[in-house]
């Protein structure tokens, strides 16, 4: 069938967006094109507003650095003075010896004193700034129009992947400071930002890669790490079997020496932030991709990122990607030329790719063939019911038992963008649809719920099966689980 107006709106909040809000299919059904292109349009799009709570990254990674000494310090006074209070109960048991029988009596009848309740350790500050991090990510979502500029800085912060695991106080900060900001700017700018944060370079172990010619390597038994260099060239540029060599690996890694993280440890006011150390860089020129790229320390390496960015293997690359993540698996060839296209002749502009996306023909196919991610799934519900302010635990929770951990990644690869690898969690949702649904069932209407939620995407099984529910919760559980809300 041909979907009417309205069905195009709704159509364009589940594929593009993160679900409606109750009222939001009427309000962009005019032109559904239209508002997509003026939510990327706006200034600021995409960027998390101002938070006085959040950090920057380099002022996270300080506190929690100075957290752990201070909990390490009282972990360490504590042992101590149990270790003394012992010395002090093993001296007055040798003494008691020499008691006399009434003394002795006396000290058996003392009243033991009173259990000190227990209290539950406040968690390190590493947790709690991912925690306020997270509430910021998913207020923004919540409040988002239509949430289209989201889900493109979600898509590239999964594409530039770090895992809060081994950064837990950067990660947030490392997507709002190297993703957010140039979603719709250019990629060039985003691939730089990406590959000398603080958190990248720490995740993908380049802070301690040493060229082995360096001053550093010569005097050092550590050497080189490659693992940037790979994931650049594999994951986040050209892509795999676009013609770099292992040779190309280990040069970029010389290349990429010296891009380290001044040490918290020895700089309370300027630790966790970039820096390029040359004592660490490999000397010399590096061929990388067929290029000669002259040592001029870290202006070396911005030279290859810069072409790399520009390679026509990027386009391609990021183009099947943006082209999977939203419309197939398979992803229709003529989209995928049409914005690596684009992406080429515009100098990698992503406002301008995601423009040609959402104006091409073939994005906006009735078919509806992918499976939304768990935690779109979970953001969606909300949205459906109005929910603005939501529990930020119980959220990293559902994110966590459907297998997408906020900020965790299973790999550099990142999240998978294939439905295959979301259909297991399925029955998960059930019971976290459920679970919702008895929370929220007083506030929903379930004569309206389906126009609300899916418009004239509803089949009319669903529609009949939500109508025959018998409460509103199961209502509302049977819409979250049926394949209208399932799907992009």
């Amino acid at each position: 069938m041909t979907l009417d107006p309205k069905g195009v709106a709704a159509l364009a909040l589940h594929r593009f967006g993160l679900g409606p809000r109750p009222g939001s299919i009427n309000v962009i059904a005019s032109d559904p094109r239209g508002a997509l292109l003026a939510e990327i349009d706006r200034p600021g799009a995409g960027q998390i507003g101002h938070h006085p709570e959040l950090l920057a990254s380099a002022q996270a990674a300080r506190a929690a650095y100075e957290d752990r000494e201070a909990r390490q310090a009282k972990q360490t006074l504590a042992q101590r003075a149990q270790k003394e209070a012992e010395r002090q109960k093993a001296m007055a048991a040798e003494a008691g010896g020499d008691m006399s029988m009434e003394a002795k009596a006396g000290a058996a009848m003392e009243t033991p004193a009173a259990p000190k309740p227990e209290v539950r350790p406040e968690p390190p500050l590493a947790q709690q700034i991912l925690r306020k991090e997270a509430k910021a990510r998913i207020d923004a979502a919540l409040g988002a129009e239509i949430g289209f500029a989201d889900r493109l800085a979600w898509f590239w912060s999964n594409h530039f992947c770090v895992n809060a695991d081994k950064v837990p106080a950067l990660a947030g900060g490392y997507e709002r400071e190297a993703i957010r900001p140039h979603v719709l700017g250019r990629f060039a700018d985003m691939l730089l930002a990406a590959e000398s944060h603080p958190a990248m370079l720490f995740y993908l172990d380049n802070s301690s890669s040493i060229g082995p010619n360096s001053t550093a390597g010569i005097n050092r038994s550590r050497g080189l790490n490659e693992n940037l260099a790979r994931e650049i060239l594999e994951l986040h540029t050209l892509g795999v079997r676009s013609g770099y060599t292992q040779d190309d690996v280990t040069r970029f890694a010389y290349v990429l020496t010296g891009w380290t993280i001044i040490p918290v440890a020895n700089d309370p006011e300027r630790g966790g932030q970039f820096v390029f150390n040359r004592r660490l860089h490999e000397p010399g020129p590096q061929q990388v991709v067929g290029k000669t790229y002259a040592d001029g320390g870290a202006e070396q390496g911005r030279a290859v990122l810069g072409d790399l960015a520009r390679h026509p293997a990027t386009a391609t690359h990021v183009a099947t990607k943006l082209a999977r993540h939203f419309v197939a698996d398979e992803p229709p060839p003529a989209l995928v030329e049409r914005l690596a296209k684009v992406f080429r002749d515009t100098d990698g502009d992503l406002k301008q790719v995601s423009k040609a996306l959402v104006t091409a023909p073939e994005a906006w196919s009735e078919q509806r063939p992918k499976l939304k991610r768990p935690a779109e799934w979970i953001i969606a519900g909300l949205r459906a019911v109005g929910i603005t302010d939501a529990d930020v635990q119980r959220m990293l929770q559902g994110f966590n038992l459907l297998g997408e951990p906020l900020w965790r990644p299973p790999a550099p690869k990142g999240f998978s963008d294939e439905q295959g690898a979301w259909l297991d969690g399925l029955a998960l949702r059930i019971d976290i649809a459920s679970q919702f649904a008895t929370r929220v069932a007083d506030r929903i209407d379930p004569a309206s719920i389906v126009d609300l939620a899916l418009g004239p995407l509803a089949s009319s099984e669903t529609r009949q099966t939500v109508a025959r529910a018998e409460s509103r919760a199961q209502a509302l559980t049977l819409l979250l689980m049926s394949p209208e809300f399932q799907r992009r």
